[in-house]
């Protein structure tokens, strides 16, 4: 009887083993891949738009505004892992704006938080494409092409781009949002 009792906590002990070793096999990687078999990528970013962060700051009736932008980059890779073609999908939602306000450019900019940039990668906006009919309303618009040096440059220092949308009440920028990494 104490033999099979040895034997239980043998076999207990090596299960516990196993499944510890098969854990570590697997790897502690908190960083997803996001390359698929076909080298392309995904790379992801959230920008928090504001009024208050447009330089220089303003002060009318678009002030309250606010909104939130989701970019997707959608990158093809090489065989040694380097981006030969990028285009970005654009999601974003917004509100607070006075009923009726219509949209005249959104880009990305190169420039640090309090700093401005020329635009670097143009969503193209036709006139009277994006209006707030009720004050809030959305932006979506997809395969916008970038180079290659764009994509790289903006996903290693994503910090160091903007991304803000344009009025004709406030043709510099009405909301901006500095880009943060998410994938």
């Amino acid at each position: 009887m104490i033999k099979v009792r040895q034997t239980r906590a043998l076999g207990f002990g090596t299960l516990i083993l196993a499944l510890g070793l098969g854990a570590a096999a697997c790897g502690s990687s908190t960083t997803p891949s996001t390359t698929n078999n076909n080298n392309t990528a995904k790379a992801l970013f959230t920008a928090q738009l504001s009024p208050a962060n447009e330089v220089p700051a303003f002060n009318n009736a678009e002030s309250t505004g606010s909104g939130t932008m989701t970019i997707t980059f959608n990158l093809t890779k090489d065989a040694a892992g380097n981006v030969t073609a990028a285009t970005a999908d654009f999601s974003g939602t917004f509100t607070g704006f006075p009923a009726g306000t219509t949209l005249t450019a959104a880009h990305i900019h190169p420039g640090v938080a309090g700093t401005n940039g020329s635009p670097l990668v143009n969503l193209a906006l036709s006139q009277g494409e994006i209006t707030f009919a009720t004050g809030s309303g959305s932006l979506n618009k997809t395969n916008i092409t970038m180079t290659t040096d764009q994509a790289n440059s903006i996903m290693n220092s994503a910090g160091s781009f903007y991304f803000n949308i344009h009025t004709a009440l406030n043709p510099g920028g009405v909301a901006r949002g500095q880009l943060v990494r998410t994938q």
